[in-house]
């Protein structure tokens, strides 16, 4: 069976966002030129820093008749195995600046809060972190070896925000999120500039070859939003920029749809739980809502299987670690370039030079295993 065989790479929706014009100067007002320079000289001086691989998914590019697709490596961040890595640990730097008397809190799905318990412990600080029920114990074991305070909420996401902001406001805690509410604006945007350090690997990665299509995960929209930018930043051509997200959390989508914030009911979480997010973020919002060419959904059925073809090397000459939350690019690629009219509306072809991020490689070892198990 050929790696792109059209009975797999199922794909929800495809909209074309109506509003799109791009513009480099709007987006670098909300993460500043400074701010996106200054966490790439902060982190890159981390002790333990080192580039993420940029991979190149050949064996896929072949079969697809694509020129690259180039595959940004997260499971090697730091030990964190994710690119959350780059946002809660610099924000927690930023904002308690040498105050070793300051608890952070934040309110996870699990990888942000590894992060922000990860800059603690480096800081040699108190951390207490909300995690809703729906959490693994996995992951809520990875923060407690972090030496963070691991608080389960009843409820989704949403609550153990709720419970995070309540219990922080009683305790003068720290809060340390990666999502903006109003009057809360400055943590989520250095967390975002923390991620746009991706982008300036990339560009030195590259070697000249021109980006056309980047793929970008949503959940409330952090990294899409920071790798937009990025590319703001760094990028002389700006390539047409595709946002994915569950099916069942497609909370950028239906804002794009309507031009405005918009608030979806999850009634299933997906297992793209990193993604499974109901409301887009402000801050990322104001540079996605007309930075985005596309949005696509996902069903969950092509999770696991995308999963064990990177890991069997079915997509490159090596084999890849690559979670859940890696899948969906991969996924929306094919199906995309399955689908004649919305491979001709993207402009998919021989020429494409199209990015993937792999935002985290197997940061629940137990889930994992299942998955590529399937």
């Amino acid at each position: 069976m050929s790696i792109a065989s059209s009975q797999m790479w199922k794909y929800s929706s495809f909209i074309e966002n109506k509003n799109y014009s791009f513009d480099k100067e709007e987006i670098l007002k909300i993460i500043t030129k400074n701010q996106i320079d200054e966490a790439y000289l902060t982190i890159s001086k981390w002790e333990s820093y080192s580039t993420t691989p940029l991979l190149k998914l050949n064996k896929l590019s072949e079969e697809l008749n694509l020129n690259s697709i180039f595959y940004k490596d997260e499971s090697k961040r730091f030990d964190l195995k994710s690119f959350k890595a780059l946002g809660g640990a610099y924000a927690v730097e930023k904002v308690t600046k040498g105050n070793k008397d300051i608890t952070v809190s934040t309110a996870t799905a699990g990888n942000h809060g590894r992060s922000v318990a990860w800059g603690a412990k480096r800081l040699g600080l108190k951390c207490k972190i909300f995690i809703s029920e729906y959490v693994s114990n996995a992951r809520g074991k990875a923060m407690q070896a972090l030496g963070a305070d691991v608080v389960k909420v009843k409820g989704n996401y949403e609550k153990s925000l709720e419970e995070c902001i309540k219990q922080s406001k009683e305790n003068n805690w720290q809060i340390v999120q990666d999502v903006a509410w109003d009057n809360y604006i400055l943590v989520p945007t250095l967390t975002m500039a923390g991620y746009s350090v991706m982008m300036k690997e990339i560009v030195d990665q590259i070697n000249n070859d021109e980006i056309t299509h980047i793929f970008l995960q949503a959940g409330v929209g952090g990294m899409a939003g920071a790798m937009v930018a990025g590319a703001a930043r760094y990028l002389k051509k700006i390539p047409k920029i595709i946002v994915v997200e569950p099916d069942s959390a497609a909370c950028v989508m239906e804002s794009i749809k309507i031009g405005k914030l918009e608030k979806v009911n999850i009634i299933r979480e997906s297992l793209m739980g990193g993604m499974s997010c109901g409301e887009p973020s402000l801050v990322p919002w104001q540079i996605l809502k007309k930075s985005v060419n596309n949005c696509i959904s996902l069903p969950d059925d092509d999770i696991g299987k995308a999963m064990k073809m990177f890991a069997n090397a079915s997509f490159s000459n090596e084999k890849i670690v690559a979670g859940e939350n890696s899948a969906p690019g991969v996924i929306s690629l094919v199906a995309s370039c399955n689908d004649a009219n919305i491979k001709k509306k993207l402009n998919l072809n021989q020429n494409s030079n199209v990015l993937l991020i792999g935002c985290e490689g197997d940061t629940d070892q137990e889930m994992y295993q299942k998955l590529i198990k399937q």
